[in-house]
């Protein structure tokens, strides 16, 4: 894919436009999108290429989708929003949720269109149903390629290293361009629609400081971080805002082995907190997880399994994946694990407590420090 920057000089560049994108993973989509319907498209990104955080994608979710068609799985809207909804509590606008689930169907068929496969429609959680996540053939990789080729037979416009710094607002409150930068020099773009597509706050501590109640020095970012560069510029051009506090976290994670991460979110283990005690079914997908981790003293948890759960991880693979994780060869017993003899050494004061129908394992343990984190 070719990208064009803007000829060197101390002066700024006029460039003119019907819509600016501001962000080259997703944006790319809006910026075929807009393509396609014949519009002069110019697309910014502060990297050196296109890509961001959908570069690193596997799939996503999708429903009545041509793919679920042909697998004959019966993913309905309906019931995907009200799955959504409800997973949200209603904290969620309906309406934005809505019309990206009735589109995501549409999308399949679009990427489709565009020469890209998908390999499966597999469980995104053990034992989930219907089955909506999409993998794609070759992952974010592949996505971004294909995207990339289609906005240049489109004639879209891409700058790279280039960071947009300000939406042009008159006294109507039309947009009338973008003010972007590409090292020390100010570019002019006039248009008259903006998409940003930059990502949420994650990589900014300040911001999430100010707007995650949860946060603290301990959380760990996945994937490229945004530094909430577009939160910035919708703000100053008076856009109103809702959700800011909400991030999609997960948890726990195992600082260390990516193998023992991955075990320590199974559900034939056993989590329990500082003091000793189980505060959660494990049999909940690591999405769910997030709150309950954040109520624990400390958010910290430990996550219990014996000699026998753990040679079973080795021989058949893990429960809670989109694909098997297996122990590389050769590594078996080598995983660094701190050793428990029993659940009452965890507190002094008080003996594990279990919930629901669990029994306690009595045999000697072996735990993982977690914490949680957020994608």
């Amino acid at each position: 894919m070719k990208t064009q920057r803007t000829k060197k000089s101390g002066k700024s560049d006029d460039l003119v436009a019907d819509v600016v994108v501001i962000g080259g993973g997703a944006g790319l989509a809006a910026a075929i999108a807009a393509a396609e319907k014949g519009m002069k498209v110019i697309l910014l990104e502060r990297l050196k290429k296109t890509g961001g955080n959908a570069a690193l994608a596997v799939g996503f979710l999708a429903a009545e989708s041509p793919v679920q068609k042909r697998l004959k799985i019966d993913a309905t809207k309906e019931h995907l929003f009200k799955a959504s909804m409800d997973y949200a509590r209603w904290l969620t606008n309906p309406r934005i949720v809505k019309a990206c689930i009735d589109k995501s169907g549409d999308t399949v068929q679009w990427l489709e269109n565009m020469g890209l496969t998908f390999e499966d429609v597999p469980f995104c959680y053990h034992n989930q149903s219907p089955r909506i996540y999409h993998v794609i053939t070759g992952h974010g990789h592949k996505l971004i390629h294909t995207m990339g080729k289609r906005c240049e037979e489109l004639g879209v416009k891409i700058l790279c290293s280039t960071t947009g710094k300000k939406i042009s607002i008159n006294g109507n409150g039309e947009v009338t361009g973008v003010i972007a930068k590409q090292k020390e020099k100010a570019i002019s773009i006039k248009a008259k629609t903006a998409v940003i597509a930059t990502g949420g706050y994650s990589g900014d501590k300040r911001l999430m400081k100010k707007y995650y109640p949860h946060y603290t020095k301990t959380l760990r970012l996945y994937g490229i971080p945004c530094k909430g560069d577009g939160l910035r510029m919708a703000l100053e051009a008076g856009a109103a805002t809702e959700g800011l506090g909400a991030v999609i976290a997960m948890g726990p994670l195992f600082e260390g082995s990516n193998y023992v991460h991955v075990v320590s979110m199974e559900n034939n283990t056993v989590w329990v907190n500082k003091s000793g005690e189980r505060f959660i079914n494990e049999d909940v997908i690591p999405s769910a997880s997030s709150n309950p981790l954040n109520m624990q003293p400390d958010k910290v948890s430990f996550t219990l399994f014996d000699s026998k759960i753990k040679q079973g991880f080795i021989n058949d693979g893990i429960i809670k994946a989109v694909e098997p994780v297996p122990y590389p060869a050769g590594t078996s017993g080598t995983m660094s694990f701190t050793r428990i003899d029993g659940f009452f050494n965890l507190s002094k004061r008080r003996p594990f407590t279990p919930l629901g129908v669990l029994k306690p394992i009595m045999a000697p343990l072996e735990a993982s420090r977690s914490i949680t984190t957020w994608k």
